[in-house]
Parts: structure tokens; sequence; C-alpha cells
């Protein structure tokens, strides 16, 4: 598996939460995302959507974790509708694994990821969110990135 250590940027993004066990409701609520975007010019080929899972289903209960679908968005924009959260990301270093967009592939990631990292002497940043980030121009060719914060 590929990795690359990139130094992140901090983030401001537009994002709506979802409570529950992770799966299709996410994809829902990564529609609802989009569509609003789109509404409000948000959407175009440097687009960053960030799905941002905050809990562990090994260990919260899976009707409890927390999933938010976020878009990035400059520091000035101004966020009118109610339900539409305003929120950060922590910039820092990530281990991003770059993968193919498909349900199978995303799935054997997760799998693999955490022995990778370990395996190659990477310490988790368990205070920063595991990121899923959907660069507009590259879930086009079919591919995402996992990022995973790392000391």
């Amino acid at each position: 598996m590929n990795i690359e250590i990139e130094k992140a940027s901090f983030y401001r993004i537009a994002y709506i939460r979802q409570v529950g066990s992770y799966g299709q409701n996410n994809i829902k609520v990564m529609e609802k995302l989009k569509k609003w975007a789109k509404s409000n010019g948000l959407l175009n080929e440097q687009s960053i959507i960030l799905g941002i899972a905050h809990d562990n289903p090994k260990i919260v209960e899976p009707e409890n974790c927390r999933y938010d679908t976020g878009l990035v968005i400059s520091n000035d924009y101004c966020i009118s509708d109610d339900y539409i959260s305003d929120g950060n990301i922590i910039g820092g270093k990530y281990a991003v694994f770059k993968i193919r967009h498909t349900a199978e592939e995303v799935q054997k990631a997760w799998l693999a990821i955490f022995p990778e990292l370990f395996k190659k002497g990477y310490q988790l940043d368990e205070v920063r969110p595991i990121l899923e980030r959907y660069k507009i121009e590259m879930v086009k060719n079919h591919f995402c990135e996992i990022c995973v914060p790392i000391h």
C-alpha cells in the first residue's frame, strides 16, 4: 500500500452531521451536502469534500457514531442555512492513502491502513480525526484519499 506523508493546512468547512451506523446514511448526507454546495455555487473542479468519522464503532455503539460530511470553504464565506454547520479541521501531518473510489476498495483500505502504518513505525495522532478526502478532480477519475493524522 502506497503512503504519502503530507503537511495539511487548516480547513474551514461547512458540514452536515449524521449520527448512527456508518454506511448508507453517510452517502445520503454526502448527496445532501453536494446538492447544497451546488445550489450555492460552491462545487467546482477545485472543491474538496471531507468525510469525517469521529467514532470507532468498535468502541462507540453504532447508533451513536458521528459522521460529518464537509465541504472546504473560504474563511469569509457566510453560511446562512440552518441545517449546515460551520467547523474547522486542524492542519498537521497526515499519512495519505490514495485508493480507488469503490465500496470494496474503501473497505479493504480500512483493514490495511493501520497495520501498514504500524509496520512503518508511524504513531497515530488520536486528537485529530481521520479524513476521507474527495477532491472533485480525483473523484472524476474514480479515486479518493484516506488521510490518517500521525505524529
